[in-house]
């Protein structure tokens, strides 16, 4: 006897519908937050160009930005050096700040999704302690042989050497062990904090102090030339990030459901890793080491949007941005004639953050494990 298709249909229209209703929210979610976030951005990168030592007000902000893109208003700026500060100091360093800070993230992210924990973040890999070598090294022995370029150089080059390193001793068998991989982290990253001691112990006062600020990370005085050598490798590594988002969904299910549904796990992790050493070195070269931001922005747009990587790595983008950019205001503004680390700044709102993570971590599994 034949089943009438109204009875056994019920069923699985029922179970399709609740992922398409709870689809929907979360587009509206994502949707919301970009605009936000967009807004925002625009908001504070005025505020954070025109404050300063030399206060523009944010009129002649926007008058001295559309002059420049040859839309004149008709106004005059009431500072003569406003339009000089702004182009040549102020906004190479916010649009810096804007590039540094939507690496980090979606480095995060993918760090994240790879690894399938929410507190990983780019130092596991020690990309972040391998490039604060290549650059102490080359601050200490006095290494100029590209000039004031040989810092930077030596930091993306050696960031990327260590992910390589770190990577290559995690493989066994063909295959690359999460757990070996962290562990191998962990070890280079103190054998780096053991040469960065000695690097500090060996070196003079005036060595001593860039090594300082270096390793807490600063974005003062970031230049146009600077900005276009880090904005093609960040805007690469993004495009790649994008191309492969819905891999990262489909490993979020786990790995052997991954590998069923034609996912090359081992594949999408090795590239995972490169964009990440690559996002993370040209961000820490110029910037320094600036902490918790892969950390806290990729995992806070997860718990907003849910799993759908797409829309999580716009809005990281956009969320590590948005910090950086106001953590830079702040080391700009909060003491007068002083330029604050800003990798002290992000640290010190992602500490807190990381041990509220922690215990929500630890109250949603019932414990550690």
């Amino acid at each position: 006897m034949k089943t009438s298709p109204l009875t056994t249909g019920t069923k699985p229209r029922q179970s399709s519908r609740p992922p398409l209703e709870a689809a929907q929210p979360r587009h509206a979610r994502a949707a919301v937050a970009i605009v936000v976030l967009t807004v925002l951005l625009v908001v504070f990168g005025v505020i954070s160009v025109g404050s300063g030592q030399l206060r523009i007000p944010a009129g002649e902000v926007v008058q001295i930005l559309l002059h420049g893109l040859g839309i004149d208003i008709g106004h005059e700026v009431t500072h003569p050096n406003a339009a000089a500060a702004l182009w040549s100091i102020r906004l190479p360093r916010v649009v810096m700040a804007l590039i540094v800070g939507a690496a980090l993230a979606v480095a995060g992210l993918i760090m994240q999704a790879i690894f399938g924990n929410p507190l990983a973040d780019p130092g596991v890999v020690g990309v972040s302690s391998g490039a604060a070598v290549g650059a102490c090294t080359a601050i200490v022995f006095n290494i100029a042989l590209l000039g004031e370029w040989t810092v930077p150089v030596m930091a993306f080059v050696s960031g990327l050497a260590t992910t390589l390193i770190v990577y290559a001793f995690s493989r066994s068998g063909g295959r690359t062990e999460v757990v070996t991989l962290i562990l191998t982290g962990v070890a280079v990253n103190a054998f780096a904090g053991a040469a960065l001691a000695f690097l500090t112990f060996v070196s003079d006062q005036s060595a001593r102090e860039q090594i300082v600020f270096w390793q807490l990370g600063s974005l003062n005085g970031s230049r146009w030339v600077q900005v276009a050598a880090v904005a093609p490798l960040v805007v690469i590594g993004i495009a790649c990030t994008f191309l492969f988002t819905r891999r990262l969904d489909l490993l979020s299910l786990g790995e052997r459901s991954a590998r069923h549904l034609g996912v090359n796990v081992e594949v999408l992790r090795v590239i995972g890793i490169v964009v990440v050493a690559v996002l993370t070195s040209a961000a820490v070269s110029f910037a320094g080491i600036i902490s918790f931001v892969g950390l806290v922005i990729p995992h806070l747009m997860r718990m907003l949007l849910g799993p759908a990587h797409r829309p999580l790595l716009i809005t990281s983008m956009l969320g590590g941005a948005l910090l950086l950019e106001v953590a830079d205001l702040v080391a700009r503004t909060a003491v007068t004639y002083a330029d604050l680390p800003i990798g002290m700044l992000t640290s010190l709102v992602g500490g807190p953050f990381f041990f509220w993570l922690l215990r929500r971590t630890r109250r949603t599994s019932g414990g550690w494990g």
